[in-house]
């Protein structure tokens, strides 16, 4: 889209209740970080995201160790799951008041081939799961080829469902998508 951005680290404990759905989860989740960057941005957007995989059931969210990687990956092996990705947008006011707030959730369904313990070690031995959702990126050389399939957003598999922050980003502050498509030509 051609927009420059600062990247601040929220600094919130990513604690939720356990009760809630994985849509509410990950609204809740990047809601929290977009409150808590737009206490210190005045006259800001302010664009929050938080993603998990839903597997039967179970929230699988980053794996806390080279173990609980493979362990997901091995559940996730040969069946499906979803991706939901939970976005915030805040316009932040001179004085630092929320003027504007959307919030939304995006879902994908994603397909995986049965993948072989060497297929899992050799991955989890790179290290690229460990920092990601059901501990797999569909963007990685290695993750991308697990993926046998998707029904929905690939951006949002990868993090930000880029098709449905542009429309309300057309809505919240289309003077800085103008700004960029001119910045550019």
């Amino acid at each position: 889209m051609g927009l420059t951005f600062d990247v601040i680290p929220s600094r919130i404990e990513e604690i939720t209740d356990p009760e809630l759905l994985p849509e509410e989860v990950v609204k809740s989740l990047s809601g929290q970080k977009a409150v808590s960057v737009a206490e210190h941005e005045t006259d800001a957007v302010i664009v929050a995201a938080d993603t998990l995989v839903v597997h039967s059931g179970d929230i699988l969210g980053q794996p806390s160790d080279e173990k609980e990687a493979v362990a997901m990956l091995q559940k996730l092996s040969g069946t499906s799951h979803y991706v939901h990705t939970g976005v915030t947008i805040l316009r932040t006011d001179r004085a630092g008041r929320i003027e504007r707030r959307v919030q939304f959730c995006e879902r994908t369904k994603v397909m995986f081939a049965a993948l072989s313990s060497y297929e899992i070690e050799m991955y989890v031995r790179s290290g690229s799961p460990l920092d990601k959702a059901g501990a797999y990126g569909i963007q990685d050389d290695q993750g991308a080829v697990f993926v046998s399939g998707i029904e929905g957003d690939f951006y949002n598999v990868v993090g930000l469902p880029v098709h449905r922050f542009y429309q309300h980003m057309k809505e919240m502050a289309p003077e800085m998508l103008i700004k960029a498509r001119t910045s550019h030509d």
